[in-house]
């Protein structure tokens, strides 16, 4: 994986009740991983995965 070192960081979308996901982007892949759980493993995928990730998680939240 990436040398560059692994900066987490919680969503700005993540709630106040502990269910937070952090993401890093430490190179050519995008990390998630769960804020609860650190030490748990994380996933990486590359960046058009986690765009449409995003987009799709857009779409759920602003049904037409």
């Amino acid at each position: 994986m990436s040398k560059q070192p692994w900066n987490w960081r919680k969503s700005s979308r993540s709630a106040g009740n502990g269910q937070c996901v952090e993401v890093a982007r430490p190179g050519p892949v995008v990390g998630l991983r769960d804020s609860k759980n650190p030490a748990g493993g994380y996933l990486a995928v590359a960046p058009a995965v986690f765009d449409t990730l995003l987009a799709a998680l857009a779409d759920r939240d602003h049904p037409e």
